[in-house]
C-alpha cells in the first residue's frame, strides 16, 4: 500500500517532520510519500494562505505521476480537501477530521490545541460542517506561528501543554488533538505531563486511511464528489449538451425570434414602436365612435367629427 502524505506548505523541515511521523505510526508494508506544493506559503496561518494552499495541493498531487491507493492531507482544517476528493478517485483523508474521530473512541469530550488565535475559526468551521463538533470542548491557541512551532520544538511543547492543561482542567477535556501537523512528535511529552491521551493528526489520518483502502473503499462519485465539468443530474448522469445549453446556431435564432417578436408587439425603442402607437390610436377612435353614435349623430359626421381631430365625449 502507498500513501501520499502531503504537507500543506512549501517548508522543507516540516515536511520532513511529518513524514517521519506518517512513517511511525504507519503498518510494515505501508510505503510513505511525504509531499510538498511547489508553489504556495512557506507556513499557512490565515484564509488567504489556506486557499493558496489549496490550489496549490490539488496542482502537487495531480502532477505525481506514479501510483498510491490513499492520500493524507496534512493541513489542520485548512481548505481543499472537497476539491481533491473531486479531482480523484483514492480516498483523500484530512487529520483534522482524523484526529477527532479517534479522540471520540477513546473520550467523551476531546480539545483542540492549535497555533495562532485566528486559525481557531477554520477549525471550529471544519469540525462543524464535518458533523465533529458536539463532542468538541474547547479550541486552544498555543500563541505560536506554524513557522515558530517549525523552528522552536521545545517552545511549541511548553505552549502546548500550557493550553492542553487548561483544556483538562477548564473545559474538562479527556483527550487532546494536535492542531497542527508541524506539532507531530510532541504527543508523548504532553501525555507524560498531563496524563491524557494525545492524538497526533498525521498518525490518525495514515491509519484510517489504512483502513479504509483495507475495506476495499473509494471516494464516492455518485453526486458531491463527481469529477467537475458539466452540470449533473439529480441521480449522477450528465444530461445531453442540448439541456445544458442550445447550440449556438440555435441562440442565434432564438435570438432572432425576439427581435421579430418585440418588433410585432411594438416594443418602445425598436422598431415596432410606431405600429403600438398606430394601434392605440384607432382604438380611441373606435370608443369615439361609439360614444358618438350613442348620441345620435350620424356615421358620415362621426367621421368628419375624426378627421377634424379628437371628440370628446359628452358628460
Amino acid at each position: 500500500m502507498r500513501i501520499i502524505v502531503v504537507n500543506v506548505n512549501t517548508s522543507e523541515s516540516m515536511t520532513e517532520v511529518i513524514g517521519e511521523a506518517a512513517r511511525r505510526h504507519a503498518s510494515a508494508g505501508t510505503e510513505i510519500i511525504a509531499l510538498r506544493p511547489y508553489f504556495g506559503a512557506e507556513a499557512v496561518d490565515c484564509n488567504f494562505e489556506s486557499y493558496l494552499s489549496a490550489v496549490a495541493v490539488m496542482d502537487r498531487v495531480i502532477g505525481y505521476s506514479e501510483p498510491y491507493d490513499a492520500v493524507v492531507l496534512a493541513g489542520f482544517g485548512e481548505h481543499g480537501r472537497d476539491g481533491l476528493q473531486e479531482l480523484i478517485e483514492a480516498p483523500v483523508v484530512e487529520i483534522c477530521e482524523a484526529s477527532a474521530h479517534v479522540a471520540m473512541m477513546i473520550s467523551r469530550a476531546y480539545s483542540v490545541v492549535t497555533t495562532l488565535q485566528r486559525s481557531v475559526p477554520a477549525i471550529e468551521d471544519r469540525l462543524r460542517l464535518s458533523g465533529l463538533s458536539d463532542r468538541c470542548a474547547s479550541v486552544r491557541a498555543s500563541g505560536m506561528s506554524t513557522r515558530e512551532v517549525d523552528e522552536d520544538p521545545q517552545g511549541a511543547v511548553r505552549a502546548v501543554v500550557a493550553e492542553a492543561r487548561q483544556a483538562v482542567e477548564n473545559d474538562h477535556a479527556e483527550a487532546i488533538c494536535l492542531g497542527c501537523a508541524g506539532m507531530a512528535g510532541l504527543e508523548e511529552a504532553i501525555t507524560t505531563e498531563l496524563g491524557v491521551p494525545v492524538i497526533d493528526g498525521v498518525g490518525a489520518a495514515v491509519r484510517l486511511a489504512e483502513a479504509v483502502v483495507g475495506l476495499g473503499l473509494r471516494t464516492s462519485k455518485v453526486s458531491t464528489y463527481a469529477p467537475p465539468g458539466r452540470r449533473r443530474s439529480s441521480h449522477g448522469r450528465c444530461p445531453p449538451r442540448s439541456a445544458c445549453a442550445p447550440p449556438r446556431q440555435e441562440m442565434g435564432r432564438q435570438e432572432t425570434g425576439r427581435q421579430e417578436t418585440g418588433r410585432r408587439a411594438g416594443r418602445p425603442g425598436e422598431a415596432g414602436g410606431r405600429s403600438r402607437l398606430a394601434l392605440a390610436g384607432r382604438q380611441r377612435h373606435r370608443r369615439q365612435r361609439r360614444v358618438l353614435r350613442r348620441e345620435g349623430e350620424p356615421a358620415d359626421a362621426v367621421r368628419r367629427g375624426l378627421r377634424a381631430g379628437p371628440v370628446r365625449a359628452p358628460r
